[in-house]
């Protein structure tokens, strides 16, 4: 009957139930929830929904994130995310126009490094596709003479700071 993470969600409760030294009952009355029921969700035989597991949450005075991902209905990436936001809502030292635009700031540099990521991974997968197209234009080009070097050159060397140049030797 138990599903998928729900198993560890029960460990997980029944953890943080113990370090708040709250017995199943306590918890029960502080959360709304019947006892037999909060039992049945610590011993992995039910899956509490969003709603239960936000006011088990608000009882243990833990984030609700945490029990979301717990129960497997959130990233933790996501968590990360929303307790970020959470934080910076939360913090009584800035006022409202800061906390807007500090998360303003904060999800433009999410999607940033979220474009860099998939930047990366399209060329990762690009040179995985064609790495001895990208070794036989190196060839080509130094083939060609294209090494960097001076080779072939019948001029002197033109200063970039508009001083007189040095005239060619003969």
């Amino acid at each position: 009957m138990a599903s998928l993470n729900v198993g560890n969600l029960g460990e997980y409760l029944r953890e943080q139930r113990r370090s708040a030294q709250l017995s199943l009952r306590q918890l029960a009355d502080a959360a709304g929830v019947s006892n037999p029921y909060l039992s049945q969700i610590e011993r992995g035989l039910r899956k509490p929904s969003a709603d239960i597991l936000q006011q088990l949450a608000k009882a243990l005075r833990i984030s609700a994130e945490t029990l979301y991902v717990q129960a497997g209905m959130l990233d933790e990436r996501e968590r990360e995310e929303l307790e970020t936001r959470a934080v910076i809502l939360a913090d009584p030292s800035i006022n409202e126009r800061q906390k807007q635009v500090l998360l303003q700031i904060y999800e433009s540099f999410r999607k940033e490094n979220a474009l860099d990521a998939e930047s990366t991974e399209d060329m990762e997968a690009s040179e995985a596709e064609a790495p001895e197209t990208e070794a036989s234009g190196r060839e080509a080009g130094a083939d060609a003479g294209g090494s960097g070097g001076s080779r072939g050159s019948s001029g002197g060397s033109r200063p970039t700071d508009g001083s007189a140049a040095t005239p060619p030797s003969h």
